[in-house]
Parts: C-alpha cells; structure tokens; sequence
C-alpha cells in the first residue's frame, strides 16, 4: 500500500494486479510505503477501514481516497494458478505445477479449498462486509493508461513501470462445466467488475 499525504490518496495493493510494478514506480513520491508484512501490503479495505482509517484521521487526514485495481475475475485466478506453477513451488502444497487450470479452478469452486487454491477473494479485497464501502477509485487491470493517466495527473508526477512477479506461461483451457461452475462461485467479483467503466 502507498498513501500520499498532500495528495489524500491510499493505493490499495490488491493481489496480481500489478501492484509490485507501481509499489517500486511511486513508493519514493510516496509519503507512506508499506511493503512488509505481506499482510499489511496487501491490507483489504476492510482492515485500512478499520485500522490506518481511524489513524490518519487522528493525524489529521479524515478524507484520504482510496485507489485500487481489478482483474477480471478468471484471469485474475489463471494468475495465481500460474503464480503458484513457478518451478522453485514443486514440492510445496501450494505447488500447481502438477495439475491443469481446470483441476485449480475445481479446487477454488470448493467450500473447504486446499492450501494450493486458497487465494481470496477480489469482491471481499475491494468491498465492506456486505459489499458496500467500496475503495473510491477502482480501475479495470486492462486501463493500464486510465490508471497512469489518473495517478499522473493527481500526484504531478510522471512515471513508467518494470514488470515485476511475472508468472510462467501455462494453459489456461476450462472445460466447459467448469467455468459455468467457477462464474456461478464469482458472482460477487463479476458484479464488481461489471459495475466498472471500460
């Protein structure tokens, strides 16, 4: 998470969506860098509700807006299913080396998921405990210029980003049944999603 005082911006650092590439892009213009604990890094809106919120405000910053970004829902998790592939995993219960998207894709439809698949949720990262309190500037991972035009005009700064924690290439093929299965278990991240401009 980077949050810019003057500014009164936070940038939430949702999970494989390039959030790596503009911690290390802003985190110098940055007032604020989190980027240790994992757990603070990538703090949802609930817990920067209910803990930095509170603080900032104490400080004297009530009205900080909150930034982050999506991906859209399935390729969001091929993601981590390719994450979760890197080589140095083999071995590892979160290890998907072994295993196709499909196979990934059934073990996150799951009540109970296996370590592997036990990735979160984007609807839960981005939204209040009923789906409201949503962050105040969400953007599509595929408005890459929306995002920098936005963060360029907002912190007068210009900038350009490195890919960072790029993931090995795999086959990403659902079998039919499967992904009518995996949309029915996204709804809330597919209503989100849908709700955001082009």
């Amino acid at each position: 998470m980077l949050v810019f005082w003057k500014e009164k911006l936070a940038f939430m650092a949702t999970p494989k969506t390039g959030s790596t590439a503009y911690h290390e892009a802003l985190r110098d213009r940055a007032d604020i860098a989190v980027a240790d604990p994992t757990t603070l890094k990538h703090t949802t809106i609930q817990r920067y509700n209910r803990f930095f919120r509170p603080m900032f405000a104490v400080a004297g910053a009530d009205d900080i807006e909150t930034l982050a970004v999506m991906r859209e829902p399935i390729e969001w998790l091929g993601s981590w299913y390719r994450f979760r592939g890197r080589p140095f995993l083999i071995g590892n219960p979160n290890s998907t080396a072994d295993m196709s998207f499909d196979e990934f894709a059934l073990a996150y439809c799951q009540g109970q998921r296996p370590s592997f698949a036990a990735v979160g949720s984007q609807a839960k990262f981005l939204t209040g405990p009923k789906g409201q309190d949503s962050v105040d500037h969400l953007f599509r991972y595929s408005d890459q210029a929306g995002l920098m035009a936005f963060l360029r005009d907002r912190l007068e700064v210009d900038f350009s980003l490195n890919q960072r924690n790029v993931s090995p290439k795999k086959e990403l093929s659902l079998d039919a049944k499967t992904e009518r299965k995996l949309r029915r278990k996204l709804a809330a991240e597919y209503a989100l999603w849908d709700s955001l401009a082009d």
